[in-house]
């Protein structure tokens, strides 16, 4: 199931698009004839991408600032993309928040916001859009983790709305597949981005990655266009991070949980 063909009237809504593989993304997409619509909280930063990938790829990018913690710029973010006059064919959920250490360690405010964010964000985009996927096909991404593959102390929060956001994408992957839109789950190790900058607890996580480990939000985001063109369930980008996902994904928790536990004693 290729990717929708572009047209003129028809866009990739790209959340937390401002940095990273979001960045990545719009980059991938802008490159392959798709115009793009940029939605991150820095405006001043999807603007500038915007006119970049404009300029570089000859595509239409738009840039809507919106928060999407605030349940209400969410729900009209639909509208304003069809008062330019665009119909979304791709969407990338991609926007995300991270903590680690301790559960109760955390400010509960920030793990409350992680949940909203990671979860009822890609929830409330994903049922605007998956109806008109239904009549006319398009292509959904999640951007997941591999942490979402079990669950992972000193990152309990988000380990928990990244298995959420994985266990979404791979019901609606074979929900949607018959009506031919196609639907994939990203499910990244470590990469290069700005996701850990306000948290010296995953900073001290990312140094300690084997750098064999580590891929680039570029590269990240080939891999994902790439394994959505072709409807994949799940892209794990890194080959280190998908040998271990096999072991994790086939470990009993009594015994995955404690080694897990030990690594990520950050």
């Amino acid at each position: 199931m290729p990717l929708p063909p572009p047209r003129p009237d028809t866009t990739a809504l790209i959340t937390g698009a401002s940095s990273g593989i979001g960045a990545g993304l719009a980059r991938e997409l802008a490159g392959r004839g798709h115009g793009v619509t940029l939605v991150a909280r820095r405006q001043d930063r999807i603007a500038e991408l915007a006119r970049r990938l404009s300029a570089q790829y000859g595509v239409r990018a738009e840039a809507l600032p919106c928060d999407l913690l605030d349940p209400a710029a969410r729900d009209e973010l639909p509208s304003r993309v069809d008062d330019l006059g665009l119909r979304v064919s791709v969407l990338i959920n991609n926007a995300g928040i991270a903590s680690g250490g301790d559960f109760t360690d955390q400010d509960p405010g920030h793990e409350i916001d992680m949940v909203r964010l990671n979860c009822e964000a890609v929830l409330g985009l994903t049922a605007a859009y998956a109806p008109g996927f239904q009549k006319q096909p398009g292509a959904i991404l999640i951007v997941a983790s591999a942490s979402g593959f079990a669950p992972i102390p000193r990152q309990a929060t988000y380990a928990a709305t990244k298995a959420f956001a994985l266990s979404l994408a791979e019901a609606l992957h074979f929900e949607l597949r018959p009506t031919g839109t196609s639907v994939t789950a990203l499910c990244p190790g470590p990469v290069s981005t700005e996701i850990a900058d306000g948290s010296p607890a995953l900073r001290n996580l990312f140094a300690r990655a084997p750098r064999f480990a580590v891929i680039s939000a570029d590269r990240c985001a080939a891999l994902a266009i790439r394994g959505l063109e072709r409807n994949k369930r799940v892209v794990v980008p890194s080959p280190a991070i998908r040998t271990a996902s096999f072991f994790t994904r086939n470990t009993p928790h009594r015994v995955l949980i404690p080694a897990t536990r030990r690594i990520y004693r950050i």
